[in-house]
């Protein structure tokens, strides 16, 4: 997630979401796998497995295939072996760039990244190259129609948010410390919200700017492959960029 629109963001994301539905079905379950993995299939005692459930059913995963997932990874038949790992560098022009993967081979998803990053003018760097121009933030979004504002903020805030910020038009953006984005979320559920976003994200402390064409059409491009491979879960990065404001 880039930029300081929120909401054409998330429509973009809606849009990819449709398009390459087989996809994020299959991201959001190697998560649950992990998930499950390590801390069982019960969401009610494994909160990382709480909040993946949450965001899967934000992408619009259906229940049916959460819960199959789930039984599968709690089954005696475990399946692939992924392991978390994350890469940092720079795309064009130093924007910074982190790269969450979950994968099964960690020779494979390296060079990938690697390539990707070198191919589109970037390169990896060392592990805290980028991160420390991040902050980690629990993020939740709700849209603002029909939404009055002052009593969503302090609910939001009474659950234990730390920020609410209203730059955006069409959403209320809520920001939590990573480990309170369940309790904040399921307060905020409780009280009749619906969110359109509930994760824990990589906030940029600033933003950079690309103005040359071939630039843009190289962050751009190296972004699709990064979301195109299925060992990547999620890219964060500081670039503005001018299609979301």
């Amino acid at each position: 997630m880039s930029g300081h629109n929120k909401w054409s963001t998330i429509k973009r994301k809606k849009e990819k979401t449709d398009g390459q539905r087989a996809k994020v079905f299959t991201k959001m379950g190697r998560e649950i796998a992990v998930a499950v993995r390590e801390g069982g299939p019960d969401p009610s005692s494994n909160s990382k497995l709480k909040d993946i459930i949450a965001k899967a059913k934000a992408a619009n995963v259906p229940n049916d295939n959460i819960e199959r997932i789930i039984k599968k990874a709690s089954g005696e038949q475990g399946g692939a072996d992924y392991e978390e790992i994350i890469y940092e560098g720079y795309g064009p022009c130093g924007i910074a760039v982190i790269v969450e993967t979950l994968t099964d081979n960690r020779n494979r998803t390296a060079g990938d990244v690697r390539h990707y990053f070198d191919k589109y003018g970037g390169n990896m760097g060392q592990t805290g190259c980028v991160s420390f121009m991040f902050n980690r933030q629990g993020v939740i979004l709700i849209e603002s129609e029909g939404v009055d504002e002052e009593t969503l903020m302090d609910a939001a805030l009474e659950a234990g948010a730390v920020d609410f910020i209203t730059e955006d038009e069409n959403v209320f953006d809520i920001r939590t410390e990573p480990n309170d984005l369940g309790t904040v979320r399921d307060a905020l559920e409780a009280q009749g919200y619906k969110y359109v976003v509930a994760e824990v994200q990589y906030i940029p402390t600033t933003y950079t700017a690309l103005t040359d064409e071939d630039a843009i059409k190289n962050m751009n491009k190296m972004l699709e492959m990064f979301e195109d491979n299925d060992d990547v879960q999620e890219v964060w990065h500081n670039w503005e960029n001018p299609d979301d404001e």
